[in-house]
């Protein structure tokens, strides 16, 4: 049932790089009244609210007790996720959060509970099936074309962080299996449920590195990951990501294979990427969608748009906090099987995410 309201207050809470982001687009919906910015460096918000407007709020325990901030934008930095989203769900306010909600299951799944318990919207990055090329993809599976689906490829070439990023430290301290490999895990059980098995592999491909300032520094963390995901619904994938070979075009790539059919989704992010369809051993053929010959584009801050249109039409989310919880049981499971070895059971299920329907059209 719709609330009569036409805008809903939001605050981002931590003003790193991605903020702009977030930021740029919030401004453009209409659903969303942009309030402010919150860092524990001010000078951060300060300069946030110069470019974008809104104004500073001191800290947290500011933006939790104003009554018109509705939905708070937690873009803090990782270790401190759980922490932050806890504090605003008992405050009573709406959450989105940047990946991952928490660095442990147990964890992931109180938060959710807790938003549930409380009758609050809470949605987690990554969004990405909220995306054209995405829900195209989706869409078209769902259609049946391809049969049943047995067999999935993604591979995500991300390439040295500090070929694009001046502070790369916290990337490969965080691993490229927190930070991009949700990012196809989530794509894969959106369109086919949840994860039943895994069995997983790593290594430091590269340990030395400069950053942009030429301060030389090591990791430790694995930059490359290998991981067969087996699916309840019969769906094997094999999952490869790093923090190393450049992006191509297969730097991104998903691959669906079906009994009648395969699809290729071109990128795992961009809302714009080439989707094709082909019937078995036939040629692909484009399938034209929304994002096509749009400027290449990833709205990180479309969760936030849709929790706005969930409050204001008094509906639930697109997306599903369980079902990010689910991805990081995953992503527990994954690094469990390297430490122990063999293959290691998923035992949560999740909650749906529901299609957007975008249209689309598979060229004669």
């Amino acid at each position: 049932m719709s609330t009569g309201k036409t805008q809903i207050g939001a605050v981002i809470v931590g003003c790193g790089n991605i903020s702009t982001s977030y930021a740029e687009n919030m401004l453009k919906y209409p659903e969303v009244k942009l309030l402010g910015f919150s860092d524990i460096d001010l000078s951060r918000a300060e300069g946030c609210t110069q470019k974008y407007g809104g104004k500073v709020y001191a800290s947290l325990e500011e933006v939790l007790a104003d009554p018109e901030v509705e939905i708070v934008v937690n873009l803090t930095i990782f270790q401190v996720h759980a922490e932050v989203i806890r504090k605003c769900l008992e405050a009573g306010k709406n959450v989105h959060t940047e990946k991952p909600i928490s660095m442990t299951s147990e964890e992931s799944w109180e938060l959710v509970n807790l938003a549930k318990e409380k009758g609050l919207h809470f949605s987690s990055s990554p969004i990405t099936y909220m995306g054209e090329a995405q829900d195209a993809a989706w869409s078209v599976i769902q259609s049946g074309k391809l049969g049943d689906v047995r067999l999935a490829y993604a591979e995500v070439n991300h390439g040295l962080i500090e070929d694009w990023h001046p502070n790369p430290g916290p990337f490969y301290d965080l691993g490229v299996i927190w930070d991009v490999a949700v990012y196809p895990i989530t794509l894969l059980t959106a369109f086919f449920g949840p994860v039943k098995r895994v069995l997983g592999y790593s290594k430091v491909l590269k340990k030395d590195h400069v950053t942009m300032n030429g301060e030389s520094f090591t990791i430790t963390t694995p930059d490359y990951y290998l991981a067969v995901i087996e699916l309840e619904s019969g769906v094997t994938c094999r999952l490869s990501v790093n923090f190393y070979a450049k992006m191509s075009y297969q730097g991104g790539a998903l691959e669906f294979h079906g009994d009648a059919g395969r699809l290729k989704l071109g990128d795992f992010q961009n809302f714009h990427a080439p989707v094709e369809f082909g019937e078995y051993a036939k040629p692909y053929k484009k399938v034209a969608h929304n994002g096509v010959g749009a400027e290449k584009h990833m709205e990180f801050s479309r969760g936030v748009q849709d929790m706005a249109q969930a409050i204001i039409e008094g509906r639930s989310l697109h997306s599903s906090a369980s079902q990010a919880a689910h991805v990081i049981d995953t992503v527990s499971a994954i690094l469990e099987s390297i430490d122990k070895g063999g293959f290691v059971e998923v035992k949560s299920g999740f909650e749906a995410p529901v299609p957007m329907k975008y249209e689309y059209s598979i060229e004669k």
